[in-house]
C-alpha cells in the first residue's frame, strides 16, 4: 500500500512539474522553472524513502537547492539506516551533490 501512494505521489509531483515548468518557461521565468526542478528532487526521494518501509527512515528531512544538492537532516535509528537514505538520495536523479546531517539515535 505504501509503495503505491509513493508511486503515486511521484506521478502527481511529476505532472505538476511538468506543467509547472512549462509555464515558468512560458513567462520567462528561470526562478519558477529551477524551484520546480528542487521540488521534484526533494519529492523524489522522499517517495524513494517511503517505498522502503524502513520506519527508521521516517524522521529523514530532505531540502533540495537550486543546484540540485540535497541535504539529509533528522534521525535514524541505526547507521545503516543513515546510509540508505544517503545512498537513495545519490542515486537520484537531478542530484549533483548530497549533505546528511542525520544523527543516528541511540536507543537504551
Amino acid at each position: 500500500m505504501k509503495t503505491s501512494v509513493a508511486v503515486t505521489c511521484v506521478a502527481v509531483a511529476s505532472l505538476l512539474g511538468s506543467a509547472a515548468v512549462i509555464a515558468a518557461e512560458e513567462s520567462g521565468s528561470s526562478h519558477a522553472v529551477a524551484y520546480v526542478k528542487d521540488s521534484a528532487i526533494t519529492v523524489d526521494i522522499k517517495a524513494k524513502l517511503a517505498a522502503e518501509h524502513l520506519t527508521s527512515l521516517e524522521d529523514i528531512h530532505v531540502d533540495t537547492d537550486t543546484d540540485g544538492v540535497v541535504w539529509l537532516s533528522g534521525t535514524a535509528r541505526s547507521r545503516e539506516a543513515a546510509d540508505k537514505a544517503e545512498s537513495i538520495a545519490r542515486a537520484s536523479s537531478g542530484v549533483t551533490r548530497v549533505h546528511s546531517d542525520i544523527k543516528v539515535r541511540i536507543h537504551d
